[in-house]
């Protein structure tokens, strides 16, 4: 396969099923939506191949593959689907890819949302973009590798190390969400890093039930000052947020050591809750002496802060130094950076082009 192969991908969600085609890293047809419910399996399983068979008329040609995003936990390599909460008629082990591959006589690839975001951002959207941004400052320094992050109904992740996908022996590479939550050590990060976790801290400090607290849009509205409600209990909801997301970004950044691109949903609230992230990044550990140590070795960088994305580029810390034993110069800078920030690309079409990226190097 090369850039010219039309690869037909889906974006599988727990209310929808999102079909397009990509060739070029661009997609060629305007996507549609299947709606997931359904009674039984072999419904759900008919609607997938009904989704591509629409995109097959739309495209007025097969496809080279299939490659697409699909809930775990799951055998991806093998394109086997497990107990899914977001799609519970998927129990026991079903063999999606086989099915797929019986059907439409091409190759057909699976993984999951946050490993195709991450690798839609690695090649077609941050990182390209970062390095042209320090060419254009005259910085000589190239990133290579990035955490991508989804913030939604749920937290996911996945991380691309120069320009391989981590898969990891398991089909778990990156799971993120089941890292465990800085505040609440009893649970997981997701329980905070979602959209149920910003409802349940409004609700809590608003003394209001779960049921009524609005959206997580409606209170980054009302903690920006922009809509009427409890703007002291909004704030609070995005602080334990940014908190616990700080503290994973931190974590993972310390193995990957690369930019990190927020996806998702709850990414449109960066405005409000990266700042802080930041601020979090950089800060001390006391220390069991009293003497205060850094957080992480690199330090971080709000690229959506105009003043920040400034002093990510500078390179006047660098400098040319001397060859021992010969007139040879070399350019060193001591110094290290992250940047983070939110999608531009936009979740979706991240997805999309990471999925046909996977197809077109698989």
């Amino acid at each position: 396969m090369d850039s010219k192969s039309i690869i037909f991908v889906l974006d599988a969600g727990g209310t929808g099923f999102k079909f397009s085609a990509v060739q070029d890293y661009k997609e060629i047809i305007e996507a549609f939506t299947i709606k997931t419910a359904s009674d039984t399996l072999e419904e759900q399983l008919k609607k997938i191949i009904e989704g591509f068979r629409r995109t097959e008329e739309l495209c007025g040609s097969k496809p080279a593959a299939i490659s697409f995003c699909f809930p775990g936990p799951a055998d991806y390599p093998n394109g086997i689907i497990c107990d899914l909460v977001n799609l519970p008629l998927f129990r026991g082990g079903v063999a999606l890819k086989d099915m797929l591959e019986n059907e439409f006589n091409v190759p057909v690839y699976i993984n999951n949302d946050g490993d195709l975001f991450a690798y839609g951002e690695a090649l077609g959207g941050v990182l390209p973009e970062v390095n042209a941004m320090l060419e254009r400052e005259g910085n000589p320094k190239r990133y290579k590798n990035l955490v991508g992050l989804t913030l939604g109904t749920g937290f996911g992740g996945g991380v691309v190390l120069n320009g391989r996908l981590l898969e990891g022996d398991n089909s778990a590479g990156a799971e993120v969400w089941c890292m465990r939550n800085i505040l609440y050590p009893e649970t997981c990060a997701e329980d905070s890093i979602s959209i149920r976790g910003v409802r349940r801290v409004y609700a809590r400090e608003a003394g209001i039930n779960f049921n009524d607290a609005p959206q997580p849009f409606d209170i980054y509205e009302i903690a920006m000052g922009n809509k009427e409600g409890d703007k002291t209990a909004a704030l609070k909801a995005w602080d334990e947020f940014a908190t616990v997301l700080a503290d994973i970004i931190a974590n993972i950044a310390t193995v990957v050591d690369g930019i990190v691109v927020l996806g998702g949903g709850l990414s449109g609230a960066s405005k409000i809750f990266l700042p802080k992230v930041v601020e979090l990044l950089n800060q001390d550990y006391p220390g069991l002496d009293g003497k205060k140590g850094p957080r992480m070795e690199i330090s971080a960088y709000n690229l959506d802060d105009e003043n920040d994305r400034k002093a990510f580029c500078d390179s006047s810390s660098g400098k040319m130094i001397k060859v021992p034993f010969s007139d040879k110069e070399v350019w060193y800078d001591p110094s290290k950076k992250i940047g983070i920030t939110a999608t531009k690309l936009g979740t979706s079409s991240a997805v999309c082009i990471g999925a046909y990226a996977f197809a077109i190097n698989s």
